[in-house]
């Protein structure tokens, strides 16, 4: 199933969304992850838990999808939420969100009610931790080291 992002076409056509003026990476680099959607519970509780949590804006498409407002490039989106229940949420794909301060993010996911799956820790590039969204989907947030 694809998703309601306006421009962009499903799997069978090959129209995306319209490109930004500048990029960090070539626009002609092929395949490039742009668009995450999250698979959810409730719709209502995961736009609560992630405005909260990550401070996340959203587009309603009615009763089951949200858009996520890319807070770069004004009408566009990076990702959204979809009422769905899988079989299985896992751990096979783990989604990274930046953040300016890890420490803050991490106070915020708990506050919402997130759970800690991986706790803070440092790394070769800063320091992460990964966290399950009240739906049972993992994603980790990271703060790059400072150059």
């Amino acid at each position: 199933m694809g998703h309601p992002r306006l421009g962009c076409v499903g799997a069978e056509g090959a129209a995306g969304p319209a490109r930004p003026e500048s990029s960090a990476y070539p626009w002609d680099m092929a395949n490039v992850i742009d668009y995450i959607e999250l698979a959810v519970d409730d719709l209502d509780q995961a736009r609560t838990f992630y405005a909260k949590a990550l401070g996340w804006a959203f587009n309603d498409y009615g009763p089951d999808y949200a858009g996520i407002q890319d807070p770069r490039n004004s009408g566009q989106e990076f990702g959204g939420l979809s009422r769905h229940a899988p079989a299985s949420r896992g751990e096979g794909v783990l989604a990274l969100v930046r953040s300016e301060s890890a420490d803050q993010t991490l106070a915020s996911v708990l506050n919402a009610g997130g759970r800690i799956q991986v706790e803070m820790h440092e790394y070769p590039g800063g320091r992460r931790f990964t966290f399950a969204d009240p739906s049972g989907n993992i994603l980790g947030v990271y703060q790059p080291a400072e150059s």
